[in-house]
């Protein structure tokens, strides 16, 4: 679906900057073209201002949303989920970072989820990033306590898995 929402706006470089920071943000756009978090609007001059861009590039990308018969329903049902990842260090969890050779092959995230419930750690979180939004994606898990050395072995050894990483 990415990629159909990208050739909507492929004229413009500018405009696809937006839908991904919209995308990425977990930001809507509301009936009357604000882009929003909930209820609280962010300025399209904010969002101008990070990309680089003229607000009326995010202007003309939220009318063209609303406009849009295919836009219109996901831009307006996006919601962003709190992430304990960046808090992990704070609370004093551990963050599993998993990078796979092919992020679209089913089952990677029941795999490497049931190898640490076996474990009887308890995951807290899990983040899986689309493969669609983004060119390098990552498997985030977020445990209560620290991986044992044999499990990232074990995980290490999954033939999908390309890298790992623990903070």
């Amino acid at each position: 679906m990415f990629d159909v929402i990208m050739r909507k706006f492929k004229g413009s470089p500018s405009q696809q900057a937006v839908i991904r920071l919209l995308l990425t943000r977990g930001f809507s756009v509301n009936d009357t073209g604000r882009v929003v978090s909930g209820a609280i609007e962010i300025p399209h001059t904010q969002i101008a201002g990070e990309l680089g861009i003229d607000r009326r590039v995010v202007d003309s990308t939220t009318n063209t949303i609303l406009q849009d018969v295919e836009l219109k329903p996901i831009f307006q049902n996006i919601s962003s989920i709190p992430s304990l990842r960046d808090l992990a260090p704070v609370l004093k969890l551990s963050v599993l970072t998993v990078e796979v050779n092919d992020a679209t092959n089913p089952g990677i995230v029941s795999i490497v989820t049931s190898l640490i419930a076996k474990q009887g750690i308890s995951i807290r979180q899990t983040i899986s990033e689309d493969p669609e939004f983004t060119d390098d994606p990552k498997l985030y898990i977020i445990t209560d306590e620290q991986l044992p050395g044999e499990l990232v072995n074990e995980l290490i050894s999954l033939d999908f898995v390309k890298k790992i990483g623990i903070e």
